[in-house]
């Protein structure tokens, strides 16, 4: 099995890691994520959903962080939150004003997406972003 632990050298575990993107999301930016169920739309909802998610983290182990073609961002990094392991590849796409328009966050391993699910659906429910998050009834389902 596939180890998302990271190198294993505490020196390079950063909890401090703030994305400057974030600062700078375009009134119409979307957030897509395997924890995610459907499309989140807008700087308020983004920064909401990220900013819980972000105090998650035990550490986040960074492998890539920079642009990509003219108008993109990626951050390849390896994490612990609550004592699990997660991998996720984050992929911003920039308007033609230097926003953050797009950004999609692809997560593993399974196990781990399942258990991160639960955590945001937990801290959400009663709130316009309970949906966005799978149930244990939903997950029940899907089994």
């Amino acid at each position: 099995m596939t180890s998302y632990l990271g190198s294993g050298n505490p020196a390079t575990h950063r909890t401090d890691y703030t994305p400057e993107w974030l600062g700078n999301l375009a009134e119409d930016v979307t957030l897509e994520a395997s924890v995610l169920n459907g499309i989140l739309r807008g700087p308020e909802a983004v920064r909401t959903i990220l900013g819980f998610a972000r105090t998650l983290y035990d550490y986040q182990e960074f492998n890539f962080v920079g642009p990509y073609g003219d108008n993109g961002f990626v951050e390849d990094y390896t994490a612990i939150f609550r004592g699990n392991p997660i991998g996720s590849v984050v992929v911003i796409n920039f308007n033609e004003a230097g926003q953050a328009q797009q950004i999609i966050i692809n997560h593993r391993p399974l196990t781990s997406v399942v258990r991160w699910t639960t955590l945001m659906r937990e801290h959400f429910t009663g709130t316009e972003y309970e949906p966005y998050f799978l149930s244990a009834a939903e997950l029940a389902e899907l089994a």
